[in-house]
């Protein structure tokens, strides 16, 4: 999937006027059935099942929140078929409507910017639950996994559901991140998918519990392993690329702790400095092949990169220092290419220059608990993205590898020291 790009100067783009604000629709009958059918073969490819608990407690045409969490692509494919017939709005990142408003708009989607303060879209979700009688699909995570694991949900989820007050439906999939990790560059797997739908909440347990109660359901509901489950449900991914990109994930060798020269490709990860491999395996573990073994599972590996990105966070060692092609999101229309420039991260927070001196934007390290990255955004590339409801910046790091998940994990470690 691509997106709409143009080549503009920052100047130019910023004397773009600002679109009109997206209001919610109402999907009509065509839409969802669209949706469902379009889902359809894909679907089938992946021996698709899905398990409902408690769903007879919520009525057919009864307005719900449903939360879902996010491992790759297929998943709103996943939600199309298991809600249908019922109606529903998407709140979705604004990035997927560029080049295309009036046909998202018309599936239901609500744009919002990723790890933005958006204090609109708690009153388009009410609109849409109240006035539209639509139900609700909310990613709270906002992001997709990198290494298989849950990323961190907001505390504020928690107060969002307290003030919609309508009954709380979960949906968790699983094998949709073995079938399409978000590392491997778009390289489809074969295997299967499932989904459980479970109705967590009504009104009545919503209006009882506290905000911190609801956390705590919350939080151990998005608590999960595809890796480990991978390993104890004895899934076999055998494909010849599976271990292809993973370098972005596992981008620091735990054996002579240089960073950003591993290469993941083929079925082996290989330390380009001091030659350190590993097989990913058909079952999902690392086989060391020429060292002692460091780590055998992906989310022990990405979890040590996190303490040692903290250690250097915490010893006033940690500094981002790169050049970057910006893109510059404002409305819908495209995103514009501005040029290049220098992206830097320490505990203050992001400093964003374009060379030619247009830009210079900051962006203090409590304006969010992460920050949005990505890999192979829309084809083009990794991507850390930054920015406010009036500018998105997207941030191409060259010439250097691994960043990506390492600003990711800073900006969730240095927030973390801020509360």
């Amino acid at each position: 999937m691509k997106i709409k790009v143009k080549k503009l100067s920052y100047n130019q783009v910023a004397s773009l006027p600002q679109e009109k604000p997206v209001s919610p629709k109402r999907t009509s009958r065509f839409f969802r059935w669209l949706m469902k059918t379009a889902s359809a073969s894909e679907l089938r490819k992946t021996n698709f099942r899905c398990e409902k608990i408690g769903m007879e407690k919520l009525g057919k045409k009864e307005p719900c929140l449903i939360l879902m969490n996010h491992s790759s692509f297929i998943d709103l494919k996943i939600a199309a078929t298991v809600l249908y017939p019922r109606a529903f709005n998407i709140v979705m990142t604004s990035d997927g409507f560029v080049g295309k408003r009036s046909f998202m708009r018309s599936l239901g989607c609500i744009p919002t910017n990723k790890f933005v303060t958006d204090t609109a879209l708690v009153r388009k979700m009410t609109a849409c639950l109240k006035k539209l009688k639509t139900s609700v699909l909310l990613y709270p995570e906002a992001s997709y996994s990198f290494d298989g694991t849950a990323t961190p949900i907001p505390y504020g989820l928690s107060k969002c559901v307290k003030i919609l007050g309508v009954p709380v439906v979960f949906i968790k999939t699983d094998g949709a991140f073995l079938r399409d990790p978000l590392y491997n560059n778009l390289q489809q797997r074969q295997v299967n998918v499932s989904a459980t739908m479970e109705y967590l909440f009504s009104p009545d347990q919503i209006e009882e519990a506290s905000a911190d109660e609801i956390y705590a359901v919350l939080k151990e509901r998005f608590a999960f392993d595809n890796f480990r489950y991978q390993q104890q449900h004895g899934i076999t991914v055998d494909e010849p690329f599976r271990a292809d990109g993973l370098e972005r994930v596992l981008y620091k060798c735990p054996h002579c702790m240089a960073e950003g020269v591993t290469e993941g490709k083929g079925i082996k990860l290989t330390c380009g400095n001091c030659g350190a491999e590993y097989v990913l395996n058909e079952n999902g573990y690392l086989v060391a092949q020429n060292v002692e073994s460091k780590f055998n599972h992906i989310p022990d590996w990405y979890a040590w990169e996190r303490e040692c990105v903290k250690r250097q966070i915490d010893g006033g060692e940690y500094k981002l220092d790169i050049d970057v092609d910006v893109y510059v999101m404002k409305g819908y229309k495209a995103v514009y290419d501005v040029g290049a420039g220098k992206l830097t991260h320490d505990k203050s927070g992001f400093q964003l220059t374009l060379n030619d001196g247009s830009l210079n934007y900051f962006q203090p390290a409590k304006f969010s608990y992460s920050v949005y990255a990505d890999y192979f955004w829309y084809e083009i590339g990794d991507v850390i993205c930054i920015g406010n409801n009036d500018y998105l910046y997207y941030c191409f790091p060259k010439n250097v590898k691994g960043v990506v998940a390492k600003t990711r994990l800073a900006a969730e470690e240095i927030f973390k020291g801020l509360q």
